[in-house]
């Protein structure tokens, strides 16, 4: 069975300056949970000085491309937004699944 779909129309204008400053802010947030969840047993929101009980001593997942995933979730969210999709976003298993989670949504 195949399901014909419209195909967005598609621009070649650069994002409006609004559109980023909402966007920066939500990468920034995704990067910084992606670094709680990876380093810090406790006190992510850093309401007192860290220690190094705070830390964790064996890492579960690295830093290495979470910004860049990030970064891929925060322009598949606005697509997925302005042409109301439905999507899947796959990636290879290889040590980001824990920064990974910093950017989703339950």
């Amino acid at each position: 069975m195949v399901i014909k779909t419209k195909k967005p129309k598609l621009t070649a204008k650069p994002l409006s300056p609004d559109l980023l400053r909402k966007m920066n802010p939500y990468w920034r947030a995704a990067n910084y949970l992606s670094v709680g969840q990876i380093y810090l047993y406790d006190n992510p929101l850093l309401k007192r000085p860290l220690t190094l009980a705070d830390v964790k001593h064996m890492l579960l997942g690295h830093w290495g491309t979470i910004p860049g995933q990030n970064f891929i979730y925060v322009h598949l969210n606005r697509l997925i937004k302005k042409y109301d999709l439905d999507m899947i976003y796959v990636w290879k298993w290889g040590g980001k699944e824990t920064g990974m989670k910093g950017s989703t949504r339950k």
